[in-house]
């Protein structure tokens, strides 16, 4: 039994009339009269009683065709979901969030559009810190991840940038400089600085180590903070200053303010990367997009 003749007894016993049948499926009628009988003398009994103005079904056709119409369906399903992830535009897309990048409205809005345009799409979507983040990335668990740079790890990947970042100084509302738009890091020197572990973001972390140690800074006055987002709630508590990106102003927190660094250096790269060897359609997808919607190259706003 072929799925075609199951299709050809679906076209007969839904219409009820060969010569229509036929018409629909684009064959000629005779063809189609002999793989039905094929059907039936395969299955051993008749499925329709053939009259002179069409055709009715048996009570063994009525049943055959409820079965015969859902292998159909089934059948149809599976070509298009096969066809749809072969296309990328329907299947999963496992997508990783570096912790310090949750914030960043590009990626958001990147995330928006491909949903928009691929809606039978299904988004996975994991926060983890760097390490970790890399690391599913190698082994597969994770199509592509938007990521925060420097990483040392991330050069095992492609990468586009797609929107970067200045470091702002957090402070608290009740600090003497709240309010003040510039601030030079040496004036905050005897300050406690919030950061977060070393291992949610590395080349981050050093960098912002190395600019406040410059600056004056003490390592014994840091504290940690479990990420970068949580620094910003123990700013607001009065346990330090941090140094965030800037996407991070958006947080809504009456008890932080927030200000430019004098003469900035501390400048971060938010990029996408993925895999170098055969990157799923839907990852090509989504760099379509970006190509589409290239980061401003200005780096001073």
């Amino acid at each position: 039994m072929e799925l075609r003749h199951l299709r050809y007894f679906v076209a007969v016993a839904e219409t009820l009339h060969f010569t229509r049948a036929a018409e629909m499926l684009g064959i000629s009628q005779p063809p189609l009269s002999q793989q039905i009988l094929r059907l039936e003398q395969e299955i051993g009994t008749p499925l329709l009683k053939r009259l002179t103005r069409g055709v009715e079904l048996t009570e063994a056709g009525e049943a055959f065709l409820a079965d015969a119409r859902q292998i159909v369906q089934l059948a149809d399903q599976a070509l298009e979901n096969a066809r749809g992830i072969a296309r990328g535009i329907s299947g999963q897309l496992s997508l990783g969030f570096a912790s310090s990048v949750a914030f960043n409205p590009r990626i958001f809005t990147l995330i928006r559009q491909f949903k928009e345009r691929y809606p039978a799409m299904d988004l996975l979507t994991r926060e983890e810190n760097m390490s970790l983040l890399m690391q599913d990335l190698q082994e597969g668990l994770l199509d592509a991840a938007f990521i925060r740079l420097p990483c040392e790890s991330s050069k095992a990947f492609n990468l586009r940038v797609i929107s970067t970042e200045k470091m702002l100084i957090a402070l608290p509302r009740s600090h003497p400089l709240s309010g003040t738009p510039t601030v030079a890091l040496s004036a905050l020197a005897d300050e406690t600085l919030i950061i977060f572990p070393r291992d949610v973001s590395p080349s981050l972390y050093e960098l912002i180590v190395t600019a406040c140690l410059r600056a004056g800074f003490s390592r014994h006055t840091f504290q940690q903070a479990p990420q970068i987002t949580t620094s910003l709630g123990m700013v607001a508590a009065g346990c330090g200053i941090a140094l965030v990106p800037e996407s991070m102003r958006c947080v809504d927190n009456p008890e932080v303010s927030f200000c430019d660094i004098e003469n900035n250096t501390l400048f971060t790269d938010v990029a996408f990367a993925w895999r170098r060897h055969h990157p799923s359609k839907a990852v090509l997808h989504l760099l379509a997009l970006l190509a589409e919607h290239p980061p401003a190259p200005d780096k001073a706003g």
